[in-house]
């Protein structure tokens, strides 16, 4: 067993707390004999992370009740480090130590304050640990922050841990088994129901040997955590390092972090890249999930940062002002919870001052557990599964928690039964069930991987493996790659736009079809790629016809009557024979017994057919006069190899107002080019 100072590297970022955060700065501040982890030792020196497993042990309990001193006698470090902690004698801010052990096994230790006044900084560092240690004065027994700790870790759901007795030096052995019965009744019902209860002096060594060997019993039985989830890192510190800049430090609660990887500080939206990493004052080339992780932020100011901001892969958290989940209070709250109740929120490093709404009651009596929605007063970045604990809002006193289980909710009415069963299913459905749902309420944007993986509870490749499932079942629809529609979303989408074809063609019936984005806005307004897949599957069955920038349903068919073929037919002529000086639209119109102007159905329908083309506002030719054009214009200028306006003029015995739009339109049909006032064949 191997207890190490970590003053080297990030100034002991992730071991001893040496003048490691707010507050007076501390000669270790300076991060003396530091150098960049990705320099100090070669890839080769480093620890293989699949030979380590890291377990994160958070101290708890009232304050002068030992818990400093607990951990300096285990790990030779003092988590004292600010110099009011020194002159009061008591923890103020969070401490970190650790315990190298054989075999890979390195035990992190969180000290926290005891203090009632310090309760927001205990929960800061108590919601990434694995393992509580309670600790508890033999000579004082247990005390009002005895309890409140033991609920907060009960609350954010910590599975197991053990009980340590402090000061038994000071004790007679009776009063020391009083204590230990009135312990045991205390933590009866709790996860801490059955743990090992352990005496110990730091003063003398007494029981010392035996705690770190139930330590070490209690972390070998404590599962890995998951790396193969996004990964996060909630700030519990910021401060500098001299001549390496801006390093922050916390538990790396899921995925893994490597040198190099371009990370986003949440809610902030600052970039930056990982130029260093440490685990317990090591450099590391990779941080994984369980670990005490000091990351050296490349370019980013100290002042940017502050604790609660969350590090993660840049583009892949959400943060939002509205969360929802469950919310339990407990039994001896001080009274019950009303819907609207200012209160406190601690998740993760962070407390967020909120409303909370409550779905299907108007208040929540202690020990009543119910969903509810809460209105944030500053980003939360989290993901569904986080817990997190409620304290009132005055007096300061922890009252409940409960798990987050959507981060990004959709905006159903608060009071809505639909709000409740989405958030049942999101409690107790299947994975399946879960990503189906989210799919569900992407609507006719659908859902993108990317996004959807910061909303579920599980990480991307878990999310891809999920999808495939429910794709290969028909529960989901894949638009393209990481891109997915819910059945019902396609199928409202399907009837939209059938039900605005069937609309249109009953009002319009000598119009071939509907533009594109009109259509699409009448469709629900879904996404472009979303509408191109829904199009390109109702032409592929036959229901739609789909025609340049037109769309049809297929049975429908423009039916003239005898005087509309007539009229139609006589304006093709005309304006056939008119070759190079057409007629206004209105003029062809008036001379088929028809008003109206170049929006007129009948005069529209010659376009939709591509039998006359529109070179200008108002100004429309016969496609085979325009062939015609064309063939003598490219004659010309073989002969001459540069023509001008007048040129044309007098070849087609036209006008300006013919000759200038009839070059332009040869120009965009990329048959000339504009050389100066002449044009000359392109490629010529």
């Amino acid at each position: 067993m191997n207890a190490r100072d970590s003053s080297a590297g990030f100034a002991g970022a992730t071991g001893s707390g040496g003048g490691l955060g707010g507050g007076p700065k501390a000669p270790s501040d300076e991060g003396r004999g530091a150098e960049p982890p990705s320099e100090q030792k070669p890839p080769s020196e480093q620890k293989p992370p699949s030979e380590e497993k890291h377990v994160v042990v958070g101290t708890a309990g009232h304050i002068d009740h030992g818990k400093t001193a607990l951990v300096k006698a285990l790990t030779g470090i003092d988590t004292d480090r600010l110099p009011e902690e020194k002159a009061r004698g008591i923890t103020i801010d969070l401490g970190f130590a650790f315990l190298e052990e054989p075999d890979g096994l390195t035990i992190e230790i969180v000290d926290v304050p005891g203090h009632e006044r310090f309760v927001k900084n205990m929960l800061a560092g108590v919601g990434g640990i694995d393992l509580a240690m309670l600790v508890v004065a033999a000579d004082e027994g247990v005390m009002p922050q005895t309890r409140e700790h033991l609920a907060i870790c009960s609350l954010l759901r910590i599975k197991s841990g053990l009980i340590v007795l402090t000061k038994a030096d000071l004790v007679e052995p009776g009063w020391l088994e009083l204590v230990r019965d009135d312990v045991a009744g205390l933590v009866r019902g709790t996860f801490l129901q059955g743990a090992p209860i352990l005496a110990v002096s730091a003063k003398t060594g007494e029981g010392l040997a035996e705690l770190r060997a139930a330590l070490r019993r209690c972390a070998a039985a404590v599962e890995p955590r998951r790396t193969d989830q996004l990964p996060r890192l909630p700030i519990d510190r910021v401060f500098t390092v001299k001549g390496f800049g801006t390093v922050v430090t916390g538990t790396l609660t899921a995925g893994r972090f490597a040198l190099d990887d371009r990370v986003e500080v949440y809610p902030r939206g600052l970039t930056a890249k990982i130029r260093g990493l440490q685990a317990h004052g090591h450099p590391v080339a990779e941080a994984r999930a369980g670990q005490r992780t000091a990351i050296n932020l490349q370019a980013l100011e100290r002042a940017a940062i502050e604790r609660g901001d969350v590090v993660g892969l840049a583009g892949a958290l959400v943060s939002s002002l509205l969360v929802d989940g469950t919310l339990e209070l407990l039994a001896d709250a001080p009274r019950p919870l009303k819907s609207r109740d200012r209160i406190r929120l601690h998740a993760g490093t962070s407390e967020i001052m909120a409303r909370v709404l409550l779905l299907d009651r108007a208040e929540l009596q202690p020990g009543e557990r119910a969903f509810a929605r809460f209105r944030l007063e500053a980003p939360l970045v989290a993901v569904p599964g986080d817990r997190f604990v409620v304290r009132s809002y005055s007096p300061m006193v922890t009252i409940g928690g409960g798990a987050l289980l959507d981060v990004d909710p959709p905006r159903f009415k608060r009071k809505a039964p639909a709000l409740v069963s989405h958030l049942t299913l999101l409690e107790r459905g299947s994975p399946e069930e879960v990503v189906e749902e989210h799919v569900r309420h992407g609507g006719a944007s659908g859902a993108r991987v990317g996004p959807l993986a910061a909303r579920v509870p599980f990480g991307p490749e878990r999310l891809r493996e999920l999808l495939g499932r429910l794709e290969a079942e028909r529960r989901v629809l894949a638009i393209e790659r990481d891109w997915y529609l819910h059945p019902d979303a396609d199928a409202r989408l399907r009837a939209l736009a059938v039900a605005a074809l069937e609309q249109f063609h009953r009002t319009n019936p000598l119009r071939p079809g509907m533009s594109r984005e009109e259509l699409r806005g009448r469709a629900g307004g879904a996404e472009e790629r979303v509408f191109a897949h829904l199009l390109s599957a109702l032409d592929a069955q036959g229901v739609v016809k789909v025609e340049r920038d037109k769309v049809r349903l297929a049975a429908h068919e423009v039916r003239l009557s005898p005087e509309q073929r007539r009229a139609i037919d006589r304006i093709e002529q005309e304006y056939l024979k008119a070759e190079a000086a057409p007629p206004s639209p209105e003029e062809s119109l008036a001379r088929a017994g028809l008003s109206g102007d170049e929006e007129h159905e009948l005069f529209q329908l010659l376009v939709a057919e591509r039998k006359l083309v529109r070179v200008k506002e108002s100004l429309y030719f016969h496609t085979t006069a325009l062939e015609i054009i064309q063939d003598k214009v490219v004659t010309l200028l073989r002969e001459r190899r540069e023509i001008g306006p007048g040129d044309i003029k007098d070849l087609l015995g036209i006008s300006r107002k013919y000759a200038i739009p009839l070059l332009e339109y040869l120009d965009a049909r990329r048959v000339t080019v504009r050389v100066g006032e002449k044009r000359v064949l392109r490629g010529g």
